[in-house]
């Protein structure tokens, strides 16, 4: 069958999309490729279909939860097996995916990018042939993305290590440079990269400047002078989304709010709602959005200002995927970006934080097992902080990370332990038995430190963690575990420490840096002396032959100016002072250099202040709404006057 029947039969579609032949043809033909389209222009299709035509597993990496559920629910309504593997999965159906691979019944397993962290998966995935390797949102390689994970540098290994017999990288906002990247690690032929373009001609963009104590009211006026249609507000923050949806509500709009701070059930009834309706508000996030498939979102107001153009036009996609006209229209007031920069500066640790991080790791000896928990308390800085940190340490080839484990086990016998062992001749049924005599046992589970245990034994650690799993394969255990453990060898021991953190500082400044600039493209946008939709798409590599003729320039000719931004170093003079001296005797570990007094007063959580409870204290985020900069220049003026 040709790809083209494949396509109808098993799809229902009469005809690919742009992009999508070119991409499959560099796959068949190259074994690799990377697909740059535009959110919502079918990339997943291009893993989707190849996969019918391939012996084994095409295995599916993404962060989006949403995604893979609609995407399994789509591929099972036309008779193709596929599942997805993340925390909700019980263990039987876990055995149950795995003995699909195994047969050779299941087409497509989508997973988290974490789950590599698992070793019981990779020893899984491992076991079977892995015909396609697949990495959605693959800008989170790039460590110059906007939005770059640490467990993406990891793929292009995994891909070598489970064999992957081709590979797909898909994204919908990559800039050149990030696509440079994408290719690299993946190893993928600048001829096997397809690019459909970013243009969307039925987005008529707007961009409107706008004064704070004017926002709402402008909201509330667009939403009444257009025709109803189905419609996302993005905003900032979640105290945000709840305020305007309660002000919309009163003035008798359907409005809902949507945030990371609801529960889960309460998030999917606003989410089945809002898809469910014509006409349907949400007001919601950035999270909102992230691989949901609605054809007839008619309108997206940016609130508040997105962070960077690739979040802008990755969020903006989400409208008009039915090809019908839509309206996207951005409120911009400069008075937003103190709050954008702090999460940026929030994410940069101390430079006694990566010290006292760097001393340990290069004292730990050659070989290490941490806790990366237990790590990030212990150096104050957040996990993602701390993960994006050993990742700078890789990358400066000072560390080289193994596959995790986990240390801690748990086990309750389903049947008398004698009995287990006697199901078991021979060897195997005595080692059975010796894992029981050095478990501790509990009143119902029994405990042990698989390194531990299996030092006592004198067996592998593999091993021994390998019975377990064959106890609970065979339902004659419940098994869990605890205490993940992340390896990883040193291989430059020896290395001047002042170095290495000086390097480190230096790589998170810039990080700091590029946020910042981010930020100004985006301001840049709305004052741009020309076609705006021409200066969105130039940013990603598209030249526009002529302007667009929709965009707000296009349509009046006018340049419009930002509303006066907030001064860059005034603060107020009424902070008290002496209660923050006070707070910083009191707790030296938590406020113990400019950069973290400055957290504290700008709101920004870390560890420490989370342990010290500072996080409830009144002076917490007394400033924050000011620019973290600035009140970062006073916290070290003022400690260098003490």
């Amino acid at each position: 069958m040709s790809l083209e029947d494949l396509l109808s039969a098993r799809f229902g579609f009469a005809a690919f999309r742009p992009g999508q032949r070119e991409t499959i043809d560099a796959l068949l033909a190259h074994r690799r490729a990377l697909a740059i389209f535009p959110t919502g222009a079918g990339k997943s299709l291009c893993y989707q279909l190849p996969a019918l035509t391939f012996d084994g597993v095409t295995l599916v990496v993404s962060p989006l939860i949403a995604l893979m559920k609609d995407q399994i629910d789509f591929l099972r309504c036309r008779g193709v097996a596929a599942a997805r593997l993340d925390a909700s999965v019980t263990a039987q159906e876990w055995f149950e995916v795995v003995d699909q691979m195994r047969s050779g019944a299941l087409k497509l397993l989508y997973v988290a990018p974490e789950r590599f962290n698992n070793e019981k998966f990779l020893a899984a995935i491992q076991r079977v042939p892995i015909s396609l390797f697949a990495i959605d949102e693959a800008h989170c390689i790039s460590e110059w993305g906007h939005n770059f994970r640490p467990d993406y540098l990891k793929l292009a290994d995994i891909a070598e290590r489970i064999r992957a017999e081709r590979i797909l990288a898909l994204t919908a906002t990559a800039t050149p440079a990030v696509a440079l990247d994408i290719r690299t690690a993946f190893e993928i032929p600048a001829k096997c990269a397809i690019v459909t373009g970013f243009y969307r001609p039925n987005l008529s963009l707007a961009t409107t400047p706008v004064a704070v104590a004017a926002r709402d009211e402008l909201l509330a006026k667009r939403l009444r002078s257009r025709k109803p249609g189905s419609t996302i507000v993005y905003v900032t923050l979640q105290r945000t989304a709840e305020h305007i949806a309660a002000r919309l509500r009163s003035e008798g709009f359907s409005a809902d709010a949507y945030h990371a701070g609801m529960e889960a059930d309460e998030r999917a009834d606003v989410q089945d709602g809002w898809m469910a309706s014509r006409a349907g508000i949400v007001v919601a996030t950035i999270a909102f959005g992230m691989g949901i498939d609605k054809p007839d979102v008619r309108y997206i107001y940016h609130y508040n200002l997105p962070k960077s153009l690739e979040s802008y036009s990755q969020e903006i996609g989400r409208a008009g995927r039915d090809g019908m006209g839509s309206v996207v229209e951005l409120f911009a007031t400069p008075d937003d970006v103190p709050i954008l920069e702090n999460f940026a500066y929030g994410d940069t640790p101390t430079t006694a934080s990566l010290r006292s991080l760097v001393k340990e790791v290069l004292g730990g000896g050659e070989e290490l097992a941490l806790n990366l928990i237990e790590l990030s308390n212990r150096h104050d800085m957040r996990p993602l902080v701390l993960r994006t940190a050993l990742t700078y340490l890789e990358l400066r080839k000072v560390l080289r990370q193994g596959t995790p484990f986990y240390s801690g086990y748990q086990f309750r016998p389903l049947e008398p332990p004698a009995d287990i062992a006697n199901r078991f001749p021979g060897e195997p049924g005595e080692l059975v038995r010796a894992i029981f005599e050095i478990a501790k046992r509990g009143r119902t589970w029994w405990s042990m430190d698989s390194e531990q245990g299996a030092e006592a034994l004198g067996q592998d650690r593999r091993r021994v963690v390998r019975a377990l799993e064959v106890l609970e394969e065979r339902q004659l255990i419940e098994l869990r575990h605890a205490d993940l453990r992340h390896r990883f060898t040193c291989v430059m021991p020896g290395v001047d420490v002042g170095e290495i953190v000086a390097d480190l500082g230096e790589r998170f400044l810039r990080r700091e840096r590029q946020e910042w600039e981010c930020l100004q493209d985006v301001l840049a946008l709305v004052s741009h002396e020309g076609c705006q939709t021409a200066f969105l798409v130039a940013h990603f590599g598209e030249i526009l032959p002529l302007p667009c003729g929709h965009c707000t320039y296009c349509k009046t000719g006018r340049v419009r100016s930002l509303p006066t931004p907030p001064p860059l170093h005034e603060l107020p003079g009424s902070l008290d002072t002496e209660n923050l001296e006070s707070l910083e005797n009191m707790y030296p570990h938590a406020l113990y250099e400019p950069r973290s007094v400055a957290r504290f007063l700008c709101g920004l959580t870390s560890p420490a202040l989370t342990r010290a409870r500072l996080t409830r204290h009144e002076m917490f985020g007394a400033l924050a709404n000011y620019r973290f900069a600035a009140v970062l220049d006073w916290a070290t003026s003022a400690r260098k006057q003490t």
